[in-house]
């Protein structure tokens, strides 16, 4: 056994009492410092593995869309929003399915999938879209009124020229005219003329001038 001095030997008589004193706290804290480091690896496998499931789900709505068949899109699409709600894809298979709908005839459905997008989606850009298909779809069914109401909803800026446009189809349709005409101007001035879609609208506004 190796001898020491007095003073080595206070020295190392203190860290055995310090360490009897702290050594349970320590042990605790290191198993906890470690298990969260652990924790924080699998949380992140588990994340990856999710965006996997659903990019792969995703894949497989796309080649199921190719069928035109609206109750296997949907079937395809119920996957990731039931599995996979909180992933991008999950939204955008509900676009996609609620356009298989439309195609199909069943304009109920249609708007059951766009309000889920509205509903769970965390992008806000995709909300006013899918209010605006929503407007879209109620102004088909003359159902103006109710159309206009979707539209009053706030949107983001960006989309003000295109919400400004529907909300024009949708008076005209009313044979509210000069109403139409004020909506169809105000959308102009919030589209670039750079937007292709810039010159539909002055031609929409250019016939419905010439209508009187």
């Amino acid at each position: 056994m190796a001898t020491y001095n007095l003073e080595e030997q206070e020295k190392i008589d203190s860290i055995k009492n310090w360490w009897d004193k702290y050594s349970t706290v320590i042990t605790i804290l290191l198993t906890a410092f470690l298990v969260s480091i652990g924790g924080t690896q699998l949380w992140k496998y588990y994340q990856q593995q999710q965006a996997k499931q659903a990019a792969d789900l995703y894949a497989l709505l796309l080649q199921v869309k190719a069928s035109n068949e609206a109750a296997k899109i949907n079937d395809a699409a119920q996957l990731l929003t039931e599995g996979f709600p909180s992933s991008g894809y999950a939204s955008r298979a509900a676009f996609i399915a609620a356009q298989a709908d439309i195609e199909a005839g069943d304009s109920k459905h249609a708007i059951q999938n766009l309000q889920w997008v509205i509903d769970h989606a965390k992008e806000t850009a995709l909300h006013d879209i899918a209010r605006l298909r929503i407007a879209g779809i109620l102004l088909d069914e003359e159902k103006y009124d109710e159309a206009l109401r979707i539209l009053s909803i706030q949107h983001g800026e960006t989309f003000a020229g295109l919400y400004l446009d529907r909300k024009a189809d949708i008076l005209a349709a009313a044979k509210k005219i000069s109403e139409a005409r004020l909506s169809y101007q105000a959308a102009i001035d919030k589209l670039s003329k750079n937007n292709n879609y810039y010159n539909i609208v002055q031609m929409k506004l250019d016939a419905l001038g010439e209508s009187e």
